[in-house]
């Protein structure tokens, strides 16, 4: 499924929200699975930052492109838009979040033990491990949490219960480097900016494109 599919689909649930006066619950086992889908593909509109009037217009060519009516645009020309659009809205909106999140990284750049380097990332040592350091091309096993600037979970695998493994160059930067700078059995805190996270992108419903992340990581071992 194309993602211009899943931005055309999330919208008939999106939209949805706009009449909260017509609201419809799902009951049926199947309204509820279709719920769930809508839900899930909703997703692709959040970094866009829609207003109600422009969901609107979402709205009204997705009803008569669904309705068989003639179109009120030249797809050939409007069509290729898409994508410039939504660039333009997520730049905009990782710009707003930057700029949210300047002082915090200030803050924590000036706090007691923090050591800042080139690449934006400010690197705590909490606890100091043993052994060597992972290299880039290293597997590691480690267990962390990831909140937002405000404390947010929006991931866990102390919350899980379960560790996790991956090779260090395939994560994150602000991961990559950081991870390097650790021993086994240490365990640090690491604010990282989105230049180092997930860029004007973000990543998935809880991450917002320019967010900055705070990590507590504990190195378990390397493989």
């Amino acid at each position: 499924m194309t993602r211009l599919l899943c931005i055309g689909l999330a919208a008939v649930i999106a939209l949805s929200a706009i009449r909260a006066d017509a609201q419809t619950i799902p009951t049926t086992e199947d309204e509820k699975t279709l719920y769930a889908i809508g839900m899930v593909l909703a997703r692709n509109l959040e970094g866009l930052g829609l207003s109600t009037e422009e969901l609107k217009m979402v709205e009204a060519g997705l009803m008569d492109a669904t309705m068989g009516k003639e179109s009120q645009v030249d797809l050939a020309v409007y069509g290729p838009q898409i994508q410039t659009f939504a660039q333009s809205r997520m730049a905009s909106a990782a710009a707003t979040e930057k700029q949210a999140s300047a002082a915090f990284v200030e803050e924590m750049k000036k706090t007691k033990g923090a050591k800042v380097s080139e690449s934006g990332l400010i690197f705590f040592e909490t606890s100091v491990g043993a052994g060597d350091h992972p290299a880039a091309s290293d597997t590691v096993t480690v267990h962390y949490t990831g909140t937002l600037k405000d404390g947010t979970v929006f991931d866990s695998s102390v919350q899980r219960g379960e560790p996790a493994t991956f090779q260090l160059d395939r994560v994150i930067p602000c991961w990559t480097e950081g991870l390097q700078k650790m021993k086994p059995g240490g365990k640090a805190k690491l604010i990282c900016p989105s230049e180092i996270a997930y860029g004007d992108q973000g990543a998935g419903d809880k991450i917002k494109p320019g967010a900055v992340l705070v990590f507590e990581v504990e190195l378990l071992s390397i493989q």
